[in-house]
């Protein structure tokens, strides 16, 4: 799954104009990561002048005009919201922004100014929980969170369904799953069963006010 999710990232950002990086392809069997390899994506805009971090917590591609470059983490356990308290007990999850991870990402980028940028799944459904969270996340170093619903409904959204994206497995997939009409808008609203039950709902009122004979 690790690699879906970054697969969905990075072309998301390619999407935003962004030229993007993934610093380390191997992983570490047997012995502890280094900071530097916590590092999922860096990201520089060749397009954007004056770099400027958005001050609100939660961002979408719109957010993203004024970010020059960026270090990105992702997290993809798909089946979670994450709490504060999902990163008090695994502090790790945000080792990449980490002086040291920085100080990498500064090298690579060739200056210290960059944004960090966090993608994972869902945050809390509660908006105190969600602000919470939100609040903890800055503290923690982290400009921007992303969530993988904001990042493919976008996705979603800029794919036409009139082209072939020959070079993107993903696009194309997703121009598929929309030309079929299994994707109705930037919502992945996965239609076909819920058309189903409608149907089956009113032939059965149908049913009900036919007339005996």
């Amino acid at each position: 799954m690790a690699a879906v999710s970054e697969w969905v990232v990075r072309e998301y950002f390619e999407r935003q104009g962004y030229l993007v990086q993934q610093p380390h392809k191997h992983r570490a069997p047997g012995r502890e990561k280094s900071a530097e390899e916590d590092i999922d994506l860096v990201i520089v805009h060749p397009r954007v002048r004056e770099h400027a971090v958005p001050a609100r917590g939660l961002w979408t591609g719109a957010d993203l005009k004024t970010v020059a470059r960026a270090v990105v983490g992702i997290r993809g356990w798909h089946t979670d919201r994450f709490y504060a308290q999902t990163f008090e007990r695994a502090p790790e999850l945000l080792r990449f922004v980490e002086p040291p991870a920085l100080r990498f990402a500064g090298r690579l980028l060739g200056t210290s100014a960059m944004a960090k940028i966090l993608c994972l799944p869902r945050l809390p459904a509660s908006a105190d929980l969600r602000e919470r969270t939100l609040a903890l996340l800055r503290e923690r170093g982290i400009d921007g969170v992303i969530e993988f619903g904001t990042l493919l409904a976008e996705l979603v959204n800029a794919v036409d369904v009139n082209r072939n994206y020959e070079k993107s497995d993903l696009l194309q997939v997703i121009r598929l799953l929309k030309l079929y009409g299994f994707l109705r808008g930037p919502q992945l609203d996965f239609f076909t069963a819920p058309r189903s039950r409608r149907e089956a709902g009113r032939s059965a009122r149908r049913r009900r006010a036919r007339p005996e004979t």
